[in-house]
């Protein structure tokens, strides 16, 4: 698993848009980052193998999806530049030629992409319609540092007990949500911060 996940960090990581250029706005995650962190989600019980409901919520080409897809047992994102969640696909298809070519795992079929407003009600109801999973449902929750303080409100406010909020992107000083508790283990390499709503 740790080979595969490690491929699908360096096909990504290799198509990083940063913060500067004409994509300025768009920050992408660093996945090598991430598998370096996946030890410590899944021993901390972060991250259920195969039962876990993950939920990117700006996930611009999906590509955190595709990665924690192998490790959850549903992994949905949302995006609210269509053009970028398009994205997605194109990206996917090469991604699958190059896990072949290595004798890799295939993509999981547990990734969904939708268009829409993380904060709004209306791409709930399409995920809800979609994969028969609620907001309610879900117990990881994801975000690269942009937003972070209104989704923490959402989860806050409609969240399960017990779910987990990671926030990509932290430095020297970590947020603070109500209701949302830091947990220990944060910041993770230094960049990921997780969070457990009370």
């Amino acid at each position: 698993m740790k080979k595969t996940l490690g491929r699908v960090a360096s096909f990504y990581d290799k198509r990083k848009v940063g913060e500067t250029g004409a994509l300025g706005f768009r920050r992408s995650s660093d996945l090598n980052i991430l598998l370096d962190c996946v030890e410590v989600l899944l021993q901390e019980g972060l991250i259920i193998p195969g039962e876990s409901r993950f939920l990117d919520l700006g996930c611009a080409d999906g590509r955190v999806n595709v990665f924690f897809s192998y490790l959850v047992r549903l992994s949905v994102g949302i995006e609210l530049d269509e053009w970028t969640a398009e994205e997605y696909e194109y990206l996917k298809g090469f991604l699958e030629n190059e896990l072949e070519v290595q004798g890799l795992p295939k993509l999981p079929t547990n990734i969904s992409i939708f268009h829409g407003d993380s904060t709004g009600a209306e791409v709930y109801r399409s995920i809800s319609k979609e994969t028969g999973v609620e907001f309610e449902d879900f117990d990881l929750f994801y975000t690269y540092l942009v937003m972070h303080e209104e989704f923490a409100e959402l989860i806050k406010a409609r969240g399960r007990k017990g779910s987990v909020f990671l926030v990509y992107g932290v430095d020297r000083i970590l947020p603070r949500y109500e209701g949302l508790r830091l947990l220990p283990v944060s910041p993770l390499k230094g960049i990921l911060a997780a969070y457990r709503k009370e």
